[in-house]
């Protein structure tokens, strides 16, 4: 006994100091590794987040099936629901097609073990996923539940590109203040927040030896919740009223992170307009259909994406607009104006006019950033209507349906039947997103 309990103190001593080698080698190989540009302010001086590769090239292909995985923050129907929507009617010529597979409460562990029933059996073409906030629970970092966080990571990436899957790997978002459930007593927010950026640097290594992309939700959001309280004031939470599940604001941040690690270029259109010749001009996705009287007449069968609200708002995709570059990076529908005699010339677009110089005409204005309320308001809000209707109903789908009664009796048929509900949610989802024809006018001032 005594010979068998030496040999176990010993294997057991040997097997911690493998793990405290291989963590001790990631260490070094973080800190060796370049950073990102930290502000100058002492809230983030412990913080240090390894710089996330750029992604330039498009990772979709015509026709892809896109499936967005995560826990319950992916459950919100928020980030999935801006990133379905923009799919839909800023880039159509994609053809993608969504599924929304979130899941309160759940892990990296958990969807791994529930993957294959839940979503492969789809066969997705790309993926999104979204972990770190419940597998770092709520406390300081620990290396025993990194190593599973990663663990879990990599069987899903690795279960997901054995399935010819091209996959988006994204950080968790951060904390904003202390999530009820969480230990206040042991644990503060800043301890979450660098537990959550050193999983933030795992997704990063780990997205670099699986040859995968990777979404940087941390980081951004992170920066940009400390920005806004200075600009806004301390009420302004970009993490949501608990702290950890965002409104609209993070959810636009979470959305700007997958959408750019999937390469779009953000080019909406241009219009261009050349006053001595009189002439109009638009590229694909718009028909000018006349230039009379200094007013453009066009159809467009693309829009830019819509957001109205108020920078100071909290839960608004129009503040996330105003804290980042959203509508330069992905939003751009340009309006270019040449050869202008007057020195300047009131835009009017939909229910809102800005004056602007020729030579700022000249150069191009972003149309998407300047006019909130355009005229692509009203189609753009309902084809994310029927985006929101058929997001909730794969939460029910998923969550009551396949794994509730009906899936344990029989699973094929409940698939079935529960696809043939989902259906019209998606043909109205195609008769939502119509060609919307809209005015330009151009007057001298």
């Amino acid at each position: 006994m005594v010979h068998t309990s030496a040999m176990h103190i010993f294997s057991n001593f040997r097997f911690q100091l493998v793990l405290a080698t291989v963590a001790l080698l990631a260490g070094a190989a973080f800190a060796q590794a370049p950073l990102e540009s930290v502000p100058d302010d002492p809230f983030f001086a412990d913080f240090k987040p390894v710089k996330a590769p750029v992604e330039t090239s498009l990772i979709f292909k015509t026709g892809d099936k896109l499936a967005i995985c995560g826990d319950s923050i992916t459950e919100q129907k928020l980030y999935s629901r801006i990133i379905e929507t923009y799919l839909t009617v800023c880039v159509p010529e994609l053809k993608i097609t969504t599924r929304q597979y979130g899941w309160g409460g759940e892990t990296a562990e958990g969807f791994y073990r529930r993957m294959t029933n839940d979503c492969l059996r789809f066969k997705p073409d790309v993926a999104t996923l979204c972990y770190g906030m419940n597998d770092h629970h709520y406390e300081s970092y620990k290396e025993e539940t990194a190593k599973w966080f990663e663990n879990n990571t990599k069987g899903i990436v690795e279960s997901f590109k054995e399935h010819g899957v091209r996959v988006i790997l994204g950080s968790s978002s951060c904390i904003g203040k202390m999530p009820p459930w969480a230990n206040a007593k042991k644990y503060t927010v800043k301890d979450m927040n660098l537990s959550l950026c050193a999983f933030r640097n795992i997704d990063i290594d780990l997205a670099g030896k699986e040859g995968v992309r990777f979404a940087d939700v941390f980081w951004p959001m992170f920066k940009g919740g400390f920005e806004a309280r200075q600009k806004y004031g301390a009420n302004y939470n970009i993490a949501g009223k608990d702290g950890v599940h965002p409104g609209w604001n993070g959810h636009a941040f979470m959305a700007r992170a997958f959408l750019k690690a999937a390469g779009l270029d953000g080019n909406i259109g241009t219009f261009t307009v050349d006053l001595k010749e009189g002439t109009a001009t638009a590229t694909e996705g718009h028909h000018i259909d006349k230039f009379q009287d200094n007013v453009v007449f066009v159809t467009s069968h693309k829009y830019p994406f819509c957001a109205l609200g108020s920078p100071e708002d909290d839960n608004s995709i129009r503040s996330t607009m105003a804290l980042i570059p959203f509508n330069e990076e992905l939003n751009r529908l340009q309006l270019v104006v040449k050869n202008g005699t007057a020195a300047n010339y009131k835009i009017t677009w939909g229910k809102e006019s800005h004056t602007y110089t020729a030579a700022q005409l000249e150069k191009g204005i972003n149309l998407a950033n300047d006019f909130a309320d355009n005229p692509f308001v009203p189609a753009f809000e309902a084809v994310d209507k029927a985006v929101a209707d058929k997001e909730d109903y794969e939460t029910r789908q998923i969550k009551s349906l396949f794994h509730g009664p009906e899936g344990q009796v029989d699973m094929d048929a409940t698939v079935a039947l529960s696809e043939k509900t989902r259906e019209p949610r998606v043909k109205a989802l195609a008769a939502a997103f119509i060609p919307v024809t809209h005015q330009i006018q151009i007057q001298p001032q």
